[in-house]
């Protein structure tokens, strides 16, 4: 008899794939992101049981038996995240051919296994977020998130405010694009000039190489944001670790979809067949605290204050509620909410 193979759709639930593939659980742990693990896996560096791994298209469901350069994983611990103000000539890398001075070698021991939040050049100065979870990095580092990044920039050239408008429509430069930059003159001089740049996407060098595009030379370079997150008063070389209370609050939105990426597999309703459960969406329509909520989220992310006015509708009127019309054929009319009835009115 020839052999049949299932789809995914046809597969019963205790058929259903176990656990979370390796490359995540492992980002999970602090050990890397997930390109960072590809990259061991290609390696050669990463063993599952004794044998090394040669495909991230693994699923596990524990760290139990796996190592990376012989050392084995610990379990996964709470997310954690760090403030750094990394100084100036230092590198965002854990190892340096050259010997050059690194983050990771001023870190104090106490913070155990951690990786960056993106990067900051050699040369460039202020916040850098460091966390134990990899999957945290990647969610703050995607474009498609949006998170903020604040910079002061001091330059040296003659600074066209009209220049600097046109950057909030975005720019190609030999071939590469960068999104929408605000950037305001913060101080002019007569060489010298200081800048206030936000960009959503962090590609290298995205200041240095906008700025040249610019005819400015960058010569100090200082990162003062990273989403809600704040250098503060941080001295160079300093490390605070963020409340985990705060973590929670600025951060609900990549907590809530963590949440819901390890929901196990459901039955449908009509075929009692497996299928993967399906994220819901974080906002329902009509739902004033969700959606609240959300635009919170997203004014943290941008390192935004919150507005706590009263939620207001497209005409500049406070919600109020829909009531259905008796008669037949009638639209939906808006009224207020009723007053308490005096004894004449109620029947």
């Amino acid at each position: 008899m020839t052999e049949t193979h299932k789809t995914e759709s046809e597969l019963h639930e205790d058929d259903a794939p176990k656990g979370e593939r390796i490359a995540k659980a492992l980002a999970r742990a602090g050990v890397g992101s997930r390109r960072d693990i590809e990259r061991m896996i290609t390696d050669g560096r990463i063993t599952v049981n004794g044998e090394i791994l040669k495909t991230p298209a693994v699923l596990v469901d524990s760290l139990k038996g796996i190592t990376v350069d012989g050392n084995e994983i610990a379990s996964v611990s709470d997310t954690r995240l760090w403030r750094m103000h990394k100084r100036k000539g230092t590198l965002t890398t854990h190892k340096d051919p050259e010997g050059r001075p690194t983050v990771f070698d001023q870190l104090p021991d106490r913070l155990g296994r951690v990786i960056s939040v993106g990067r900051l050049d050699m040369n460039t100065e202020g916040l850098l977020l460091l966390t134990n979870d990899g999957e945290l990095a990647r969610w703050l580092e995607l474009p498609q998130n949006e998170v903020v990044r604040r910079y002061r920039v001091r330059v040296y050239g003659h600074v066209r405010e009209n220049d600097l408008k046109k950057l909030k429509d975005g720019v190609t430069i030999d071939g590469v694009h960068y999104g929408s930059i605000d950037a305001v003159l913060e101080q002019g001089g007569a060489a010298n000039s200081w800048l206030s740049v936000a960009i959503r996407e962090g590609k290298n060098r995205e200041v240095r190489r906008v700025m040249e595009h610019l005819g400015l030379t960058v010569n100090r370079l200082i990162r003062t944001h990273y989403g809600p997150f704040s250098i503060g008063t941080l001295n160079p070389g300093a490390v605070a670790e963020v409340s985990n209370k705060q973590l929670h609050d600025m951060l609900a939105a990549f907590f809530r979809e963590e949440k819901s990426s390890l929901v196990a597999p459901s039955k449908t309703r009509d075929t009692s067949k497996w299928a993967k459960a399906k994220t819901k969406k974080a906002v329902k329509p009509g739902d004033k605290r969700r959606r609240k909520f959300k635009a919170e989220q997203r004014r943290r992310l941008e390192g935004k204050p919150i507005d706590a006015k009263p939620a207001q509708d497209s005409r500049g009127r406070k919600e109020g509620k829909l009531t259905l019309n008796t008669k037949a054929g009638t639209k939906p009319k808006r009224t207020a909410p009723k007053r308490p009835q005096s004894p004449k009115e109620s029947s």
